[in-house]
């Protein structure tokens, strides 16, 4: 048996609720697969689309007579763990009843805490939202203190700041309902981004790359294995070139050089190899694993995916 924190990505959920409902129904089938199979299972997800909607319609409706306030970016994280963790909750729990296992499944609305003091929250770099013309940008920029950038002639976005994950508030409740035999879905989006002031946590209008939250909540709940699931079954060097190469196993050492020389996305792969690299340097004898939903079983028999180690003499791929 082992413990597996799995990272499911946001665009994966599909953009509307119809989408969404369908998606998730397939992706349970191989979750609770693994659960049969004797493992206790966390997972987390992205929110990308989710949030972005969400935000956007409150924005929308306030700006149009709607008579609704805009939501603040913190809130619309909370909201979206809420909406996908329901779908996810239903779906596992009519799959578990359809095979007769006796558990049961939990979403918790969960606050990621980062260090007040990270530089990156002085540097916006995080696109959210709408596209604007250069004028709504400059007008939200006195209006309402936005960082605004011009988004590859597409028009100009709002950025916020990406913090690293220092540490999760709930952890102590997700780990009771682990241990209690549970299967808990949390860090949905990367968490809610807070700051510590004083007794209080405060959000803050930022977004946590939901690999480095599932490295970090891998991490404190002592998992086995932390899985990233993306939309390719391996991760490549050359992606997408006649010199494309699929990694099988991979060393922390090789992978950080491979990330020096841009051979991943920094919007894409590289923060899964990134957050991969980290749970295995951070967690002695344990790996983590990238790879496709449809490859997961496979994955963890090592028949394919890309394995993350420490060292090995002999390394394929």
């Amino acid at each position: 048996m082992a413990r597996m924190v799995i990272a499911l990505g946001g665009n994966a959920l599909g953009y509307t609720p119809d989408e969404q409902r369908a998606s998730i129904k397939k992706a349970v089938k191989s979750i609770v697969d693994l659960l049969e199979d004797g493992n206790e299972i966390i997972l987390a997800h992205g929110n990308g689309p989710q949030v972005g909607m969400i935000n956007l319609a409150f924005e929308f409706s306030a700006s149009n007579g709607g008579n609704t306030p805009e939501m603040p970016f913190p809130e619309s994280g909370a909201m979206s763990q809420g909406y996908i963790g329901y779908h996810l909750q239903n779906a596992i729990g009519e799959e578990l009843r359809s095979r007769n296992i006796n558990k049961d499944v939990a979403t918790v609305i969960t606050q990621v805490i980062v260090d007040q003091n990270d530089p990156s929250l002085k540097e916006p770099t995080k696109p959210i939202g709408k596209f604007y013309t250069k004028k709504e940008a400059d007008r939200l920029i006195v209006e309402k203190g936005y960082d605004m950038f011009e988004d590859s002639g597409r028009g100009y976005r709002r950025v916020v700041p990406s913090p690293e994950p220092v540490d999760i508030a709930e952890k102590r409740i997700v780990k009771n309902l682990v241990q209690a035999g549970n299967i808990v879905i949390a860090c949905g989006g990367g968490g809610i981004p807070v700051v510590k002031e004083g007794d209080k946590l405060r959000g803050i209008p930022a977004v946590i790359d939901k690999d480095f939250a599932s490295e970090k909540l891998a991490e404190l709940l002592e998992a086995d294995l932390l899985v990233i699931l993306t939309d390719v079954e391996q991760v490549s060097l050359n992606f997408g070139t006649v010199n494309e190469k699929q990694l099988t196993r991979v060393t922390t050492e090789e992978a950080r050089s491979y990330c020096q020389e841009g051979h991943f996305g920094t919007g894409s792969m590289e923060p899964k190899v990134r957050a991969a690299v980290k749970f295995v340097e951070q967690n002695s004898g344990k790996e983590a694993l990238i790879t496709s939903l449809d490859c997961i079983k496979d994955g963890l028999k090592g028949l394919t995916g890309t394995r993350f180690i420490i060292k090995e003499d002999t390394l394929n791929g």
